[in-house]
């Protein structure tokens, strides 16, 4: 058995039937060439096939007196975790996102490895999808990505790849490591050290953070998230929304502005969230703030939770396009270079103090004063090159991420070839209308580009809209 690390057991803790804990990832597939009919249920049928699945998807939570482990279930059941489904006609983008809504709204089952994988078919035109969630407690955002990834090919002649519950671990060099009860007291004397070590940098950092703050405004002070409608009660009912951007209009920004193309998806999603709000008369004059996760992860591990988090101003107070980039570039530099001058146990120590009174607000609904943030805004960097499942060119890779109390609001995005692919959920009840922040990025990307005088591509070849090869499903924030 192995003991889940304190910030692993955080995600057990918090969850509620209105807070589901679980990342997830919706990839779209095309058929291969010279396909049947029949090729999604031959497929079901090969997946089912794997039925011992390698860890982490073996892995069930037992709780001792001691705390909780991760053990491996003798009595899994591939029937309960894999399913295979298909659409109601006409099978658009509106049925497959109100599918993914529904099925993300709902708890996975803690008695059993805490995953689930839908086979999808009836996808408008020759196409299927596959949907797969996974408790956050039991991997991270960046892990779940770097799985994924190892499950695909870049060649399409590729066959027999086996489902991503049963993908062989990836190879490390292993060095060995004592064991027995006087090396696991030395470990833990050692990590006690490590934290210890870090208090005096950690309480600099801190220090340095306010009197910065202070000397420019702009610059996302510590508790300084306006309360908005992003940040009301939540229910467990979801919304996901989910389009594609062409990469080439946001590198075009980012390079005439000394800009990074993280900065520009910031300013990009600060200009929908200051459209969306100005229409339901909720936009504070205090800016916005987007708590932006950060890996520490520097090796090829795929389990648990390394994750720290700049604060970044999202300058929803500035009408003008290009004041709003600048000032979260401003603010997005001051974090790097602040975290960079820190170890890795400084930077979750700050992380951890830094967040830890939001994590009161979330859990009691008090002091709402204190909050760090209004939304998260994440970026994974995902294949550069087209990428292949036993012959299926993956056309669209979208993330499905999670959101808590009084954080009603998440958006991830993924990189994958030539595009961002941009996954938002929301909670349908808090945030009705959620999906028109799709048209809202898009005129946000707009703006810009007329500020800078770029030529327009949005009507061309600049928004990917949903399947852009050889398919006939669009995307269209309208229709979701």
């Amino acid at each position: 058995m192995q003991r889940l690390s304190l910030e692993d057991n955080l995600f057990l803790w918090l969850e509620r039937r209105q807070q589901p804990l679980h990342v997830a990832g919706l990839q779209i597939y095309s058929f291969p060439e010279n396909a049947n009919g029949h090729f999604v249920t031959d497929l079901a049928q090969f997946m089912r096939q794997f039925a011992a699945p390698s860890s982490p998807f073996d892995l069930r939570v037992m709780s001792r007196w001691s705390g909780n482990f991760w053990q491996h279930d003798p009595h899994f059941d591939l029937d309960h975790h894999f399913r295979h489904v298909a659409l109601p006609k006409p099978g658009g983008i509106k049925e497959l996102l109100s599918f993914i809504s529904a099925e993300h709204s709902n708890l996975l089952d803690r008695s059993r490895p805490m995953w689930e994988s839908y086979l999808i078919e009836a996808v408008h035109g020759r196409h299927f999808a596959l949907y797969t969630k996974i408790h956050h407690s039991l991997m991270d955002g960046v892990s779940a990505m770097r799985l994924g990834m190892r499950m695909l090919s870049e060649s399409p002649e590729r066959r027999d790849m086996p489902p991503i519950w049963q993908l062989p671990p990836p190879h490390r060099d292993h060095t060995a490591q004592p064991t027995g009860m006087v090396a696991q007291v030395r470990a833990i004397a050692h990590l006690v050290g490590e934290q210890v070590d870090s208090i005096p940098a950690v309480a600099r950092a801190l220090v340095q953070t306010v009197q910065r703050a202070r000397a420019n405004p702009e610059l996302a002070n510590l508790y300084a998230a306006p309360q908005c409608r992003l940040n009301s009660a939540i229910t467990g009912s979801r919304r996901f929304a989910a389009q594609s951007f062409a990469t080439s209009r946001l590198k075009s920004i980012a390079l005439l502005t000394g800009s990074t193309c993280n900065d520009v998806i910031l300013a990009v999603c600060a200009a929908a969230l200051r459209v969306y709000l100005q229409n339901s008369n909720d936009l504070p004059e205090k800016p916005l703030v987007a708590m932006v996760p950060m890996s520490l992860r520097k090796d090829d591990s795929e389990g648990g939770n390394q994750v720290a988090v700049i604060l970044a101003n999202l300058a929803t107070h500035k009408s003008d396009p290009l004041q709003r980039l600048e000032i979260i570039r401003q603010s997005v530099n001051e974090g790097k270079e602040r975290f960079c001058a820190m170890t890795k146990e400084q930077v979750i120590n700050y992380t951890a103090l830094t967040l830890a009174p939001t994590g009161l607000s979330v859990l009691t609904g008090l002091l709402p004063q204190l909050m760090a943030f209004n939304v998260v805004i994440s970026n994974v960097p995902g294949p550069k090159d087209p990428c292949y499942w036993n012959g299926a060119r993956l056309e669209n890779m979208f993330p499905v991420s999670a959101i808590v109390n009084h954080m009603a609001l998440n958006i991830t995005i993924i990189s994958y070839q030539d595009r961002l692919e941009f996954g938002v959920l929301g909670c349908r009840r808090t945030l009705p209308s959620m999906q028109r922040l799709l048209n809202y990025m898009e005129q946000g990307l707009e703006e810009l580009e007329h500020a800078l005088g770029l030529q327009n591509h949005a009507n061309g070849n600049g928004r990917a809209a949903g399947i852009r090869r050889r398919g006939e499903l669009q995307i269209a924030p309208e229709q979701q």
